[in-house]
């Protein structure tokens, strides 16, 4: 019986222990689980610490994605350790018009030259990563001898950087189609430097005394260019001569033709809404990307740069480094029209991808990137010009490798919408 008493009486303290157990294990779930919560809090900061930091890296627009990161906004780097991208003596596809090596340019410090932007930096052109990007479908540039710049840039750093077999220039008319059979891709070249119809389109005999343009008609050329999968666009220096465009109603051919003259911009914007209206109309926004290259601008005059100077871009060797100089010959009303028109496409046709490849501001700053005397005089110098290189200097178009390279690695990055 005593040993049943105390049995007994041990009881209510095994009870108590067991509570004070069951406390403890639940205190220590209580502390495991507040541990657990905050490691989870401060691996979600990290999280959205790394998603801010991406999203800072980029902007929305030209990359398509939503990005804070302007890379049209930035400076120029000399780095003659990556640059140039390729030799210019190993592109098959080289222009005498802009191979300004092989034509007697002696600094070549033009082709060392890398685009930084301010918050981010570009990746760098993979070709292999290209062609697999391009592989069975068609690229197409559609524009001026600007765009036909842009088209031999992105032909050389193909062929260089994808190790790609030599292929041929295929030429039927305005079209200009190179094909690598290795990825079944064709990469081509537009001449359209209107966009419009016009009396410009002979892709060789197009100088003429007076341009005229039709302006609801585009139907001649996309007819050649609307399938493409990716569509490059430019078109900005043609329309510039003069004030006011000579426009055409009616075909050329037809007899009951008249003529008008009506102010550039008010023309431009016309012609821009006979280019969107067809692209909202015959392209397959399953299928097609588009995109439209900001103007290109010229350095014709070295007072723009530095007052007390008398020249071009004749023997001028460093970039511009004056942040946000703007040169006279790039009209900020002309980019708007562009922008607008994109805007009311995209709002029109919101499935369609199209987007704004902006070159603008970074290559005003490349005084020293034009083939300036380098290249190929395609009629013999006079005298008189001999005796002053800046009457014939080319200031407009660009020297590859060189700045159009860059322009090519911003499509490539709006291609591949990655962190920056």
């Amino acid at each position: 019986m005593v040993m049943g008493k105390r049995l007994a009486m041990k009881s209510p303290l095994l009870g108590i222990n067991k509570l004070w157990a069951a406390r403890k294990g639940l205190n220590s779930l209580l502390l495991f689980l507040i541990a657990a919560s905050a490691l989870a809090i401060v691996a979600a900061i990290c999280r959205q610490g790394e998603a801010v930091t991406e999203s800072s890296l980029s902007r929305e627009g030209s990359f398509g994605a939503r990005r804070k990161c302007d890379p049209s906004s930035g400076r120029w780097v000399f780095d003659n350790q990556s640059y140039p991208l390729y030799p210019e003596r190993r592109c098959s596809f080289m222009s005498d018009q802009l191979a300004c090596e092989k034509f007697g340019r002696k600094d070549l410090r033009y082709q060392n030259w890398r685009w930084h932007p301010h918050d981010c930096s570009l990746p760098r052109f993979n070709g292999t990563k290209m062609m697999e990007r391009i592989k069975g479908k068609r690229l197409a540039f559609v524009g001026d001898s600007l765009n036909r710049g842009q088209w031999i840039s992105m032909l050389c750093l193909l062929e260089t950087s994808a190790g790609l077999a030599k292929s041929p220039m295929i030429f039927s008319g305005s079209l200009t189609t190179v094909r690598f059979k290795e990825y079944n891709a064709s990469v081509e070249f537009y001449w359209s430097p209107l966009l419009v119809e016009s009396n410009s389109d002979d892709p060789i005999n197009h100088r003429l005394p007076e341009r005229i343009v039709r302006l609801e008609s585009i139907e001649k050329h996309a007819q050649h260019w609307t399938n493409a999968d990716i569509l490059i666009f430019n078109s900005y220096l043609w329309w510039r001569r003069d004030p006011k465009m000579k426009v055409i109603w009616g075909s050329f051919e037809s007899e009951e033709k008249e003529y008008e003259e009506i102010a550039m911009l008010t023309s431009f914007k016309m012609a821009l809404k006979t280019w969107a209206a067809w692209l909202h109309a015959h392209v397959d926004p399953v299928k097609t990307q588009v995109f439209f290259v900001t103007l290109s601008p010229t350095h014709q005059s070295s007072r723009e740069w530095d007052l007390n100077s008398e020249g071009n871009c004749y023997n001028q060797t460093d970039p511009i480094t004056k942040e946000g100089y703007w040169g006279r010959g790039s009209d900020r009303a002309m980019m708007r029209a562009v922008e607008e028109a994109v805007d009311q496409l995209r709002e029109s046709k919101p499935e369609l991808s199209i987007a704004i490849i902006d070159i603008t501001q970074l290559s005003e700053y490349r005084k020293d990137g034009h083939p300036s005397i380098y290249r190929k005089q395609w009629e013999p110098l006079t005298p008189q010009q001999l005796l002053a290189p800046t009457s014939f200097a080319d200031c407009i178009h660009w020297c590859l490798p060189g700045v159009p390279d860059v322009w090519n690695e911003l499509l490539y990055a709006a291609l591949f919408p990655s962190p920056l």
